[in-house]
């Protein structure tokens, strides 16, 4: 059965399956004609109400539409944009982790029999231009632009990497590797694509770990570890983060990287409600100010102990303690790198924050100023990370639901996740 075949089968309407799935009819439309195809995020319920498995959906999703199943024009290179499918980034994946794996393995002077040594300029040429994608991803308004000049700086790196001439730096190349996969895993993220953000991430943990880059292994497991948590799965995370913290502490000490694992080891305590841990990795987190010169690369490495105010008071609003979180929220908002225009991500979460405390006080008022410039933000930048956050406030506003406003707002943001 194809999708369509299947949800008629199920007795559902395309209405009611948009509606079960919290998205528009207009999606699921798009779906069933092959137009785009769903994000991870809404596949473990498309199973649940078609009673597949996880597996047995995404072969029915592989199943083109008879109208479709013969295109006229295909394109002339594949498009690598967020419908692209899960199978066909993993194949690209995987085929690099093999790549750069057997390379690493054949030793230098194997390496050496092969070909004529490769220019060192090329490996540098890589880590240059990785540098420079990551400034345009940092001030990209919406990230998904970026992702079609990452593809192509992927797809350039696997083919040299392959080359019979690569060998003799096969280390600074799967270093590289490791440096992109983890910007790849940061676009994949900030679109929901867990799946695709979590094999980036694994991949670039084990380029890192054959190209012994310990800072740039460790930031990759930190990466992985916000997939786990964005997938409620908070005691894998802490696991996850303890590695990374173990491996941190054989890097770079004059790196930022162990103090980056202790404050996103502090977000994976909140999200259990151990406090006192909690804190622990903050004030372990705030001692990056003990360091002196550059304390990270600006690319995959950006942690500079600046976030921790807005951090903070992000952690307590988890666990609940909003007569900490307020105060530390509101100062954060008002400093210099939240300025209007500044960082849409940092911005909005920080809002998202104060409306959440608005809710809990049922102050309609609150929720609606902040909630109302976060979705703002959500909008004009295309951030994934807003809208997940903006998903939670919505969560958390039954106690001001008489309100009009705020039960506009609560539409609005539904109507943002089906789009």
């Amino acid at each position: 059965m194809r999708l369509s075949e299947r949800r008629k089968a199920m007795g559902y309407s395309q209405e009611k399956f948009a509606h079960a799935l919290g998205v528009d009819r207009t999606t699921v439309s798009r779906w069933e004609r092959g137009e785009t195809t769903p994000e991870c995020v809404h596949r473990p319920k498309m199973a649940e109400l078609l009673r597949l498995d996880v597996t047995e959906l995404g072969t029915m999703l592989a199943r083109r539409p008879a109208h479709d199943a013969q295109p006229t024009k295909p394109p002339s290179r594949p498009v690598h944009g967020s419908g692209e499918s899960d199978d066909m980034i993993r194949r690209k994946f995987l085929r690099l982790l093999t790549v750069s794996g057997a390379l690493t393995a054949l030793g230098t002077e194997a390496a050496d029999d092969l070909a004529e040594a490769v220019e060192r300029g090329s490996a540098d040429d890589y880590r240059r231009m990785n540098a420079h994608l990551w400034q345009v991803y940092q001030l990209a308004r919406s990230k998904r632009s970026v992702h079609e000049v990452v593809q192509g700086q992927l797809d350039a790196l696997a083919d040299a990497l392959k080359s019979r001439s690569a060998g003799r730096h096969a280390g600074e190349m799967c270093e590289a590797a490791g440096d992109l996969f983890q910007l790849s895993g940061e676009l994949a993220f900030d679109s929901n694509r867990y799946t695709d953000a979590a094999a980036a991430y694994t991949v670039a943990a084990s380029a890192s770990d054959s190209a012994d880059a310990f800072d740039l292994w460790a930031c990759a497991l930190v990466r992985h570890a916000y997939v786990d948590m964005s997938e409620q799965h908070f005691a894998e995370a802490v696991e996850t983060l303890d590695v990374a913290r173990t491996i941190a502490s054989r890097g770079d000490a004059g790196l930022s990287t162990r103090y980056w694992v202790a404050s996103v080891q502090a977000e994976a305590h909140a999200s259990l409600g151990d406090l006192d841990a909690c804190r622990r990795a903050l004030d372990e987190a705030e001692k990056v100010a003990d360091l002196s010169g550059p304390v990270h690369n600006g690319g995959w490495l950006r942690f500079d102990g600046s976030r921790l105010a807005e951090e903070r008071g992000a952690r307590f609003v988890q666990l609940g303690r909003f007569d900490l979180a307020e105060e530390v929220l509101r100062s954060a908002l008002g400093s210099t790198a939240l300025a209007e225009g500044s960082s849409y991500r940092r911005r909005g979460s920080v809002l998202v924050d104060l409306a959440l405390i608005g809710a809990e006080r049922h102050d309609a008022e609150q929720v609606v100023t902040h909630g109302r410039e976060a979705l703002r933000l959500a909008r004009q930048s295309g951030s994934g990370y807003v809208a997940r956050r903006l998903r939670t406030l919505r969560d958390g506003l039954g106690a001001c639901g008489h309100d009009r406003r705020v039960s506009e707002l609560a539409a609005d943001i539904g109507n943002l996740q089906a789009t």
